[in-house]
């Protein structure tokens, strides 16, 4: 099989255990209900007048409820004699085309016929203004022709810088609605500057363009439905902190402090915008975000399929698969680096043959004297860590954390002819 299996093919794997993470699991039931509740209670029909054309702004990323959230504002809207019609809301994201955007949406089950209103989808954008130190402002044409426009997004940690504004309703309307030149303005100066550019940018949009209201949910540890608020546009500013507050708490984590090697088995667009969710790894695409593990060495084995092909992450990573690579759209990927000027995780890591010579290779270049000790960590991905499996030398560790117990005896992983993990 080659130079890379025979200098790894005598490295231990050790056996492994599985292991359940216990984290908050509180979440809104009744998801439809709570809107309506907060309809009546903000009096949003007082803001829409029959016959208006609204944008409903609606995002790439994988929220909870999606197509329900999308459902209750446009019937909302319908009801009240407006003309709702959906904007993709996504930067770069579906390759940078207005087909590859609807697609995306249309992937997450926001159809037409499902959620009763079209959908809009254009790359072009117009400039509205631009900030002091001379960024432009970007909006999606047919969102700033619209009467009104209507923001659903999810408020979470952002996974490369750190501010009182992360990801949320004000990057939704600043990047998200400024389709990708919107996007590459507001990266434009790096990452460094994103925790005042967002904000910014946001703010002089709802002053110029009629946002009408924004629809924001923080997620539990496993990506249910915690909290939901309808916020009016005089609202964004001030409520959504004290979400993204909610949402670092409520933020799931491997309750380890050191790993020698972490095993990923998928990454993708669909699982973060990283690829990987950073916050859980702790590996950074930037250094102007932190928190995580301690990872030494860190492999990631496939892509999802819902990705297609977009593989950027990887190269955060230290370590991938052959069979990676070959799934790998690097058009859809380097778009990703070229618009947020972030090209390190856009890079392709070390790509071994079969996923037992890669996480082989990370043991071996783990830096410790004993590799039959490593201590390794296996998730299926970053949004599901709810049961995860560790390396026999962690299990007291296990038994003495109050968050976390062992399911099973330990076991060897077991690997199919190609070396693949079966």
């Amino acid at each position: 099989m080659g130079i890379l299996h025979d200098l790894v093919k005598d490295i231990p794997i050790p056996k492994m255990l599985k292991v359940k993470q216990s984290f908050d699991d509180t979440q809104i039931d009744h998801v439809g209900e709570r809107m309506q509740e907060q309809f009546r209670e903000k009096q949003l029909e007082t803001q829409i007048q029959p016959g208006m054309q609204i944008a409903v702004a609606v995002g790439s990323r994988g929220l909870d409820r999606l197509v329900e959230m999308t459902k209750e504002t446009i019937d909302f809207l319908k009801k009240h004699g407006a003309k709702p019609f959906i904007v993709p809301c996504m930067g770069s994201h579906g390759g940078a085309t207005g087909s590859g955007q609807k697609g995306v949406l249309e992937h997450l089950g926001v159809k037409e016929e499902v959620v009763g209103a079209p959908i809009r989808s254009s790359m072009e954008v117009v400039k509205i203004d631009e900030l002091a130190n001379g960024l432009p402002i970007y909006i999606d044409r047919l969102a700033s022709e619209a009467d009104g426009i209507v923001v659903i997004n999810r408020v979470k940690p952002h996974t490369a810088f750190r501010g009182p504004v992360e990801s949320g309703i004000q990057k939704m309307i600043s990047i998200g609605l400024g389709k990708q030149k919107g996007a590459e303005a507001c990266h434009q100066l790096g990452f460094k500057h994103m925790a005042e550019h967002v904000p910014a940018m946001a703010n002089i949009i709802i002053d110029k363009m009629p946002i009408l209201f924004a629809v924001a949910t923080v997620e539990n540890a496993f990506d249910k439905v915690a909290s939901l608020e309808v916020l009016r546009a005089e609202e964004i500013e001030e409520r959504e902190p004290e979400m993204q507050k909610h949402a670092k708490r409520s933020l799931p984590k491997i309750f380890f402090d050191q790993i020698d090697v972490l095993v990923i088995d998928e990454i993708g667009k669909n699982i973060s915008g990283d690829g990987m969710d950073p916050n859980i790894t702790g590996r950074y695409p930037t250094p102007y975000a932190y928190g995580g593990p301690d990872v030494t060495k860190m492999v990631v084995l496939d892509l999802t399929e819902e990705t297609g092909g977009n593989a950027n992450g990887v190269g955060t990573a230290d370590f991938t698969t052959q069979k990676l690579v070959d799934k790998m759209d690097r058009e859809a990927t380097y778009a990703n680096g070229l618009t947020s000027t972030v090209v390190g995780p856009t890079h392709i890591s070390t790509a071994m043959p079969t996923d037992k010579t890669a996480i082989q290779a990370a043991i071996k270049t783990c830096n410790i004297l004993d590799f039959s000790k490593a201590r390794v960590v296996r998730i299926k991905n970053t949004l599901d860590i709810g049961e995860i499996e560790v390396s026999e030398h962690m299990i007291e560790e296990v038994e003495q954390h109050e968050n976390m117990e062992p399911l099973s005896k330990t076991y060897d992983l077991t690997f199919d002819q190609e070396e693949n993990l079966q």
